[in-house]
This record gives structure tokens, C-alpha cells and sequence, in this order.
């Protein structure tokens, strides 16, 4: 299932009600151990492996213990905001499945910079990390969240259904759309694709074509030719061809692929044991070249980040270290699917052979980030392109479309260069 909700901005809320873990724990005796507490909203097929990850860092060593919660994302950003301003949140947190929301907790001084970096299993070994996760949580230099996961976007299809229709797995962007609309028949979609309350797709389809949503200035370049035409193909398959149901969400989407109505979904790593235990007969293959021949696809991740207010920081920072480490990484990886946060372990063995892990592996390289830290890249994403795709897919010309959330955007981002 996609464990993604849609991004929502990080406000203050209400702290009436919330109850006091992590942060404000005392009184134990100095041969107690030390105990943390960790939120997170991993509540789909892979939570099972970030709650092993905490179960093997309890066993490791005697004098930290931690306890980790999860709930769904919105239910996480609602409380948290309030939670670590006050002194009454975790220790450790996901705040959300969108990376940027770190910039609003850098703003509110609610995290600290983790310090704990350089070389060894009991440091946080940022330089092996993917660059790209680096760069995500630095600001003015100084790193203040670690990738709790790295994920790729693959597509996944219905074996039987190609089958039955004689069309073969796509490799290009034009075969993908030829296959989506050859698929779609004998109330069967093509390729059901979701628009809200989701990991998002869309800007993939754009990537496909050769657009994208703002320019290095953080401009938004939709309402350019480029823009547009990154659009409209995909657009008429939604509304001519009927490739797809129109405003669906991430698990509505997901429900469809399981009962065997879709011949394809775009979809990450934690999708594969439902879309198994559905019975489907599934193959999971890289998202098809683009139109420039070359590989491209969504890269995820998820922030964890330290509260400022935590009475134990050094401690806080050596879990981090062990779950961004190499053992617990390549023992997520195999129980989940995901490919590895970290470079170093690219060439492992048993990570190339495993038949899930390997195809997301593979498209680390030509992965991209969705609005990395754009400004105000929550509203960017809830105020402007959701709404875009959700209109255009209803007929919206895209013209009209574009134009309107280009405006959006620059408000939000403060770009003048137009």
C-alpha cells in the first residue's frame, strides 16, 4: 500500500491531550538505561522492518532502550509541531514522508544538527550516504535529519493481464503509453495512476517527457511549452482514453492493481508483499526510459531528526547511527524490498540477487527527488500540483491549468525571475 499521505504543512496544534514521552522522562537511577522514544508513521508493509531495526539496537547493547510508535502520517503531523515545542514529543521522530518539512522544524529551532558524523559503526556515516539525501537535510551547513529510508519508484504489471492481451512489458516511455492504452478494455484500466493523498507519480509522467514543475530559481517552468507537452499526453490517456479513474488516492489506486482491475501502477517497494498476497501475478520492471532514452524515476525518503528538547542527544544520535549503519540497512533492504540508503552497500551480494530489492536498486542512479528544498515545497505540492492534476485529469484545458498553478508557485516560492 502507499503509506504516503498527501504533504501537509507543519502547523502548530493544540497540546491539550498529548502525553508526555521521551523528552520529558527523569528520575531513573544512573545504571538505568537510558530510554528513547521514536514516532513514526511506517504503518504499511514495511513496518515490520523499521520495528526489527529498534528490536536489534535493544539487543546490541544494554544501557539505551527504545521504544517506537507508530501512527498514520497526518495523525504525526498534527501532534508532533506542538509536541517538540513544548517539550512533551519523542525524542526521535519521522515528521513526515516529505523530506522538505525538515525546513520548517530547522526554522522553529524544534530539531538539533546531528554531530555524530565520520567513519565507523558507531557514527552516523553520512559520507555513504546517496548525495542526494545529504544535500536534503543540510542547512547552513549543518545536517539535521538522517534518510530513515531511501525508495525508488518501479512499474509494477499483472503478468496475466499482458498475457491475455499479447502486450509486452514496456521499456520507453512510447511503449508505455501504447501498452496503457492497449490494456485498458473489458473494464480493465491500463495504467491507474493517483493523484491525491499519495506518493506522487505525475511528476515522473513529466520526467518521462522531458519536463518538470520549477527551474534551478524555483520558478515554476508548467506553464512553459516544455511544461505543457510534458502534460498533455498523459492528460488525454486520463480523459480520452480512460487509461485510469479520475481523483483516486494512493490506496485506492493500490485496491484496483489487487483485485486485478489495472494492468500497471507506479508504485515503491513496500507495495510488493500486498500485491503478492493478493494473489496477483506480478512483475515488478524499472520505469521505462525516457524520451531521451535515459533512466528516470522518484526517489523517497523519510526524515528522522532529533528533538531539540531531548534530555539525551548523544544517545538519540548513536540509534540514528545504528539504523542508517550497515547491518541494519542491509537487513532492512532484504525484508523490504527498499534498495539501501547507502552507496556503500551497491555491489553486496545478497542485495543483487534478491528479485524485489535489485530492480529499485537498479534505478538509484537515475532517481530524482520531488521539490527538494524548494521553498514552501508542502504548498507547493497541496496548494498548486495537486489541484493542477486533479483539475486537468477533469478536463481543464491545460493551458488554463498551468498558467494557474505556475502563478501559485512562484507566490509560494518568492521567485522574481519571471
Amino acid at each position: 500500500m502507499h503509506y504516503r499521505k498527501q504533504l501537509a504543512v507543519v502547523a502548530v496544534a493544540a497540546a491539550v491531550g498529548l502525553i508526555a514521552t521521551g523528552c520529558s522522562g527523569g528520575g531513573s537511577s544512573s545504571s538505568d538505561p537510558v530510554k528513547l522514544t521514536v514516532w513514526t508513521g511506517f504503518t504499511g508493509g514495511d513496518a515490520p522492518g523499521y520495528e526489527q531495526i529498534a528490536k536489534d539496537f535493544n539487543a546490541s547493547q544494554k544501557h539505551i532502550t527504545v521504544t517506537m510508535t507508530a501512527e498514520p502520517w497526518d495523525t504525526i503531523q498534527q501532534k508532533l509541531p506542538s509536541a517538540w515545542m513544548t517539550g512533551q514529543g519523542p525524542d526521535i521522530a519521522a515528521p513526515a514522508p516529505d523530506p522538505n518539512v525538515i525546513a520548517q522544524y530547522v526554522k522553529t529551532k524544534s530539531v538539533l544538527p546531528i554531530t555524530l558524523t565520520g567513519s565507523g559503526e558507531s557514527k552516523v556515516n553520512a559520507d555513504d550516504f546517496a548525495p542526494a539525501l545529504v544535500k536534503e537535510f543540510t542547512y547552513d551547513k549543518k545536517l539535521y535529519a538522517v534518510p530513515a529510508n531511501y525508495a525508488t519508484l518501479s512499474l509494477y504489471y499483472n503478468k496475466a493481464l499482458f498475457t491475455a492481451a499479447g502486450v509486452t512489458p514496456p521499456t520507453t516511455v512510447a511503449e508505455l503509453k501504447d501498452a496503457a492504452k492497449k490494456l485498458t478494455k473489458d473494464g480493465t484500466y491500463g495504467l491507474v495512476l493517483a493523484d491525491n493523498n499519495t506518493i506522487q507519480m505525475w511528476p515522473v509522467l513529466q520526467w518521462l517527457e522531458g519536463g518538470d514543475i520549477v527551474d534551478s530559481k524555483n520558478c515554476s517552468v508548467l506553464d512553459s511549452q516544455k511544461g505543457q507537452n510534458s502534460l498533455k499526453p498523459w492528460v488525454d490517456l486520463v480523459v480520452n482514453d480512460k487509461i485510469s479513474p479520475v481523483g483516486l488516492t494512493g490506496a485506492e489506486a493500490d485496491a484496483i492493481f489487487s483485485a486485478g482491475k489495472a494492468a500497471m501502477e507506479i508504485n515503491g517497494p513496500w507495495a510488493a508483499p500486498g500485491y503478492k498476497k493478493a494473489g496477483i501475478d506480478l512483475g515488478i520492471i524499472p520505469v521505462p526510459l525516457d524520451s531521451a532514452g535515459k533512466p528516470v524515476t522518484l526517489g523517497s525518503t523519510a526524515p528522522l531528526a532529533i528533538s531539540s528538547k531531548s534530555k539525551h542527544p548523544q544517545e538519540a544520535q548513536q540509534f540514528l547511527a545504528y539504523w542508517t549503519g550497515k547491518t541494519a540497512q542491509k537487513k532492512f533492504s532484504l525484508s523490504t524490498g527498499f534498495p539501501s540508503l547507502r552507496t556503500d552497500l551497491a555491489d553486496d551480494p545478497a542485495l543483487k540477487a534478491d528479485p524485489v530489492v535489485s530492480v529499485f536498486s537498479s534505478q538509484v542512479p537515475g532517481s530524482r527527488l520531488y521539490l527538494p528544498q524548494v521553498p514552501n515545497a508542502t504548498k507547493v505540492d497541496s496548494d498548486a500540483y495537486v489541484p493542477l492534476i486533479g483539475g486537468l485529469t477533469r478536463g481543464t484545458p491545460v493551458a488554463d491549468g498551468t498558467q494557474k498553478a505556475s502563478s501559485t508557485i512562484d507566490d509560494l516560492t518568492g521567485c522574481s525571475a519571471k
